[in-house]
C-alpha cells in the first residue's frame, strides 16, 4: 500500500543544511496497522509529512497503492489527497465550527453535495460515538473527545490510509486506550492502512503489528511487534523497550549474582504466547544439573499476545548450562546471554 524508496529530506537554512532523513526505505502493507517511533528529532514527523506530501522530499519516491504522489502536480495532488486521512497530535479543528461541520469540512472541500456530506458526517460521529455532540463547538469538548472529532473527520472521504501524528501524546493514559482501541476497530471494520508516529512504545504495543525504528535520519529497524520486543536489534530499541517493560537487569540487584568464574552465566530469557504458561524454567531445573538465581523479571501483553521477561543467573559446571540453555531455545524460548558472571 505504501513503498518509500530512498528518500531523502533537507533543510536549507541561510547557514546550513539539515539532513532530516536519510535515505529512507520502508514498505507498509495493505490493511496493517504500522508503526513508526523515535526520539523527538529522528525524523518521524518529517517522514509521516512527506509521505502526503507536506513536506516535498529532496530526493526519493513515496509510492501510494502504485502511484508515486511525489511525481503529480498541484490538482493531481490534491485529488490523491482525498485518499490519504491524517490524525493530528493538537486536534486541529476549527474552533467557528460545530462538530458536525468540522467533520464535513474535508466533504466540502471535496465539493460533495450538502445533504450527502451531511449524512456522511452523521455517519461518522455515530463511529466515533459522538453522536450526541453535532451540535456542540471544540471549546465544548475534553481532549478525547476533540481527537474523535478528528477522527471522523479523517475519515469523510473514505480514505485508504489513515496517517498519525503522535495521536494520543496530548491525551491521558485512559483516554489514549479509548483512542487506539477505536483506531483498532476502525482498522478491522474498514480494512484501512494506518500508519502511525509516536515515541511511546506503549502504543506500538497495543495496536500495531509492524514497527519501524527511526533514529538519526535513518530506519534502523524493521520488523513485527513480537519480534522487536522479544529480540531487539538495535540500541535504539532496547532503549524504547526497557522504558516500559524494565528489560534491564537494575544496578542495585546484580551484586545478587555469585561470583563462580566460568560456573555462571547472566541470561536474559523472553517468553512469548504459550510459552509464557508454560513450566519450562521448573523443568529445566529438574531436568539438569544446574541452579537458578531468579534476579528480576515481568510479564506483560504486546496487542493479545502475553509476553514476558526474565533475567537469572544460571549456575553449574559449563556442561549443564550449555545443555539447560539449549533446552530453552528448544521449547521457544529467547535467550539473550547477558554476561559471564
Amino acid at each position: 500500500m505504501i513503498e518509500i524508496k530512498n528518500l531523502t529530506k533537507i533543510y536549507t537554512t541561510p547557514t546550513q543544511k539539515i539532513l532530516a532523513l536519510d535515505n529512507v526505505n520502508l514498505s507498509v502493507n495493505k490493511g496493517e496497522i504500522f508503526g513508526i517511533i523515535g526520539l523527538s528529532g529522528a525524523g518521524k514527523s518529517t517522514l509521516i509529512r512527506c509521505i502526503n506530501m507536506l513536506e516535498k522530499p529532496t530526493k526519493g519516491s513515496i509510492l501510494i497503492d502504485g502511484q508515486d504522489i511525489t511525481l503529480l502536480d498541484k490538482n493531481e495532488l490534491r485529488l490523491a489527497r482525498q485518499k490519504i486521512g491524517m490524525i493530528f497530535q493538537h486536534f486541529n479543528l476549527l474552533s467557528s465550527r460545530t462538530v458536525l461541520d468540522n467533520v464535513m469540512f474535508p466533504l466540502e472541500i471535496a465539493k460533495v453535495p450538502h445533504s450527502q456530506a451531511k449524512k456522511r458526517a452523521a455517519e461518522l460521529l455515530e463511529l466515533v460515538g459522538l453522536s450526541d455532540k453535532a451540535k456542540a463547538y471544540p471549546s465544548q469538548l475534553s481532549g478525547g473527545q476533540k481527537q474523535r472529532v478528528g477522527i471522523a473527520r479523517a475519515l469523510a472521504n473514505e480514505p485508504k490510509i489513515l496517517l498519525s501524528d503522535e495521536a494520543t501524546s496530548a491525551l491521558d493514559p485512559e483516554t489514549t486506550r479509548s483512542i487506539l482501541k477505536l483506531m483498532k476497530d476502525i482498522n478491522k471494520q474498514m480494512n484501512i492502512t494506518i500508519l502511525l508516529i509516536t515515541h511511546d512504545m506503549n502504543v506500538i504495543k497495543q495496536i500495531c503489528d509492524r514497527v519501524a525504528v527511526i533514529d538519526n535520519s535513518r530506519i534502523v529497524e524493521v520488523g513485527d511487534v513480537l519480534t522487536v520486543f522479544s529480540n531487539p536489534g538495535t540500541p535504539t530499541s532496547r532503549s524504547f523497550l526497557n522504558a516500559i517493560i524494565k528489560s534491564e537487569v537494575p544496578e542495585d540487584l546484580l551484586h545478587l549474582a555469585k561470583n563462580n568464574s566460568n560456573n555462571s552465566k547472566l541470561i536474559r530469557v523472553s517468553f512469548i504466547g504459550a510459552s509464557a504458561g508454560e513450566p519450562i524454567i521448573s523443568n529445566m531445573i529438574k531436568n539438569f544439573a544446574i541452579k537458578a538465581n531468579i534476579l528480576y523479571g515481568n510479564i506483560d501483553r504486546v496487542k493479545d499476545t502475553p509476553f514476558g521477561n526474565l533475567v537469572m543467573e544460571i549456575i553449574g559446571e559449563p556442561q549443564a548450562i550449555t545443555a539447560a540453555l539449549d533446552f530453552l531455545k528448544d521449547n521457544g524460548l529467547e535467550i539473550e546471554v547477558l554476561k559471564h558472571v
